[in-house]
């Protein structure tokens, strides 16, 4: 092969490359003003649910927290749709990168309200739903089951500042429920066999929520705050806990 020969054959390669890249660059432009649009409506619903944390009445945030979140789900639904036709056919984690941070934001929202309303984890297959994509990868555009982990991680995060402020507002319930809750949540991530990546790293962090509210506890306890039963309950758990969260 001469050397005009090789070079055709190596220019000839590359062209190809070029092609496919500028098209990638292309998908991820178009792209980009969906998953702008969809991260402008889930801030919005996310600024919307933080007012939880200004109330003075719990019984009264859900009604108008949950029928606010609903009609920005609404929006939100309709944005993702547009996102969903631009990708290509199989290839979601070719371009996941670019919502992958939105939607562990939904998932934030989704389950705080579903805390809120109802006092249990949101399922995978209920967030989803409500965002409008899967819940399995194996149909098509889905919610991926890491962003959904990292959702749930977030939400521990917000229930704990939620606690505090719930003390503040005088309501010396709210805490007990909040525990039971995130410790719920933090054992069945350890069912979990996470390896040493950022999922990982982030549900270390879960710890320290659980134990930051378990303070609470603990403060309201020793200040005769809560009933005596439930004063006994939680420095039992202080103790009991103690030890796990060295793990």
């Amino acid at each position: 092969m001469t050397d005009a020969d090789c070079s055709r054959q190596v220019s000839a390669v590359f062209s190809g490359f070029v092609c496919h890249l500028e098209k990638e660059a292309d998908i991820r432009d178009n792209l980009r003003i969906s998953v702008k649009d969809v991260e402008k409506l889930s801030r919005e619903l996310i600024v919307g649910l933080s007012e939880i944390h200004l109330s003075q009445s719990a019984s009264r945030i859900v009604p108008e927290i949950y029928s606010q979140a609903e009609d920005r789900l609404a929006n939100i639904r309709k944005v993702i749709q547009e996102l969903i036709v631009k990708v290509p056919l199989d290839q979601y984690y070719v371009f996941h990168e670019s919502w992958k941070y939105v939607f562990q934001k939904l998932v934030l929202g989704i389950a705080l309200v579903v805390y809120l309303k109802e006092c249990r984890v949101a399922t995978l297959e209920e967030v989803a739903q409500a965002i409008g994509v899967k819940s399995d990868r194996k149909n098509g555009f889905h919610l991926d089951l890491e962003d959904y982990l990292f959702g749930l991680l977030n939400l521990a995060s917000e229930l704990s500042r939620y606690c505090v402020n719930r003390v503040t507002a005088g309501d010396y319930k709210s805490p007990e429920k909040i525990f039971t809750f995130i410790s719920e949540l933090g054992s069945g991530f350890r069912l979990l066999n996470l390896k040493n990546n950022e999922l990982r790293r982030r549900f270390d962090s879960l710890k320290y929520d659980e134990k930051k509210v378990e303070e609470v506890i603990y403060d309201l306890s020793v200040r005769g705050l809560l009933n005596k039963s439930s004063a006994s309950g939680a420095v039992e758990e202080k103790s009991a806990d103690s030890s796990s969260m060295q793990e």
